[in-house]
């Protein structure tokens, strides 16, 4: 097996279906002006030839108005209710949503009154029922929605995905993925963040870093799950309301299972790997977008790992999601999708309780 020939050119964004030199940049405004924004999204967006980061939205005036003076292309810097009430609404096309999870909906909400396209963090919302609400919300207005998962345009996973796809694993069998890291002591050290407020997070590890297993794994089998079992649990004071670490398992169509493992209060780790009738594929590190990836696969006697060009996750799905509003192709994964994981985590959650497999509706 050529490895080398199969991942050539492995960074190439085999999505691109626009010249990015033939149609006006995708202007955003970026609502919520937190650690992840200003470090990961604010500086892509910054960075890109098809986006430009055009309006702050944030809690303050002072805030947006700073953060807005610091990016290149933002002219704008508003309140969330200046948002709300129509401010600045010519000078955006599109709403990058990266608030707390509970918040997301009514962010939906405005930006399909003013019929502006919607590129919303995962997970959707807090519960299923809220993020049914935000899909409807905005296929009934007509506007584009994109849920914000960074891995299917991430060049490892997506020449992964065309080695499964490939028949290189055979028929696979099963997918086991991780992730976790030391949230306190890497993220941020404040026992009162949201992300450990149950109202605002709607779940903890697993609605934060489990759903990246969960997902990847739906995006390389291509398939969705059917019923899942798992267990939670909680060391630290810090994590009284949501859980701190969670192991599931996953069953998909013909028999094929995986199993995850995700926590907050572990050391930084992560990696997904295909398991099938005649071969393995795995990406690891596959979700910390700092470290190069490394592709291992192996048939028969046969083993070979190539090492992936480190990307600019957040660039690559920017990119993507001003290609698809630009162009005529369909803009995945849309809101139909990234309901199935709402769906998929709350059996979870509910399986943890009962000790049982739970259907995934």
């Amino acid at each position: 097996m050529d490895l080398s020939a199969i991942v050539e050119d492995s960074c190439a964004r085999d999505w691109e279906t626009v010249d990015a030199d033939t149609v006006d940049p995708v202007r955003f405004a970026v609502i919520g002006l937190g650690w992840f924004t200003k470090g990961r999204a604010l500086p892509a967006l910054e960075a890109s030839d098809r986006c430009e980061p055009a309006v702050m939205v944030s809690s303050s005036t002072e805030k947006a108005e700073r953060i807005a003076a610091e990016t290149d292309g933002a002219d704008h810097g508003i309140t969330y209710d200046e948002f709300h009430d129509g401010a600045a609404r010519d000078a955006y096309d599109a709403v990058y949503i990266v608030t707390p999870n509970a918040l997301h909906l009514k962010y939906v909400e405005t930006a399909a009154e003013f019929g502006k396209a919607v590129l919303c963090e995962k997970p959707m919302e807090r519960d299923s029922e809220r993020a049914a609400r935000l899909r409807d919300t905005a296929a009934d207005a007509g506007v584009e929605l994109m849920i914000a998962y960074r891995m299917h345009t991430e060049p490892a996973v997506r020449r992964a995905r065309e080695l499964i796809a490939d028949g290189y694993v055979g028929e696979p069998m099963s997918v086991t993925g991780d992730m976790s890291q030391r949230l306190l002591d890497r993220i941020d050290p404040n026992p009162d963040q949201w992300r450990l407020d149950a109202e605002l997070a709607g779940g903890g590890a697993l609605f934060d870093i489990g759903i990246y297993p969960l997902n990847t794994a739906r995006f390389l089998l291509d398939a969705d799950p059917l019923a899942v079992t798992g267990n939670t649990s909680s060391t630290h004071d810090a994590f009284g309301e949501v859980d701190e670490t969670v192991a599931f398992s996953v069953e998909f169509p013909d028999e094929v299972y995986g199993q995850c493992y995700a926590s907050h209060n572990a050391r930084q780790s992560s990696g997904i790997t295909v398991t099938g009738t005649e071969g393995q594929v795995r990406v690891e590190p596959a979700f910390f977008q700092d470290q190069s990836r490394q592709l291992h696969v192996s048939r028969g006697d046969g083993r070979a790992s190539v090492t992936v060009e480190k990307v600019d996750q957040m660039l690559e799905e920017f990119d993507y999601f001003a290609d698809r509003l630009r162009g005529d192709a369909p803009i995945r994964p849309d809101g139909d999708h990234g309901l199935v994981d709402m769906h998929a985590m709350e059996a979870i959650y509910e399986a943890a309780e009962t000790d049982r497999w739970v259907s995934v509706d």
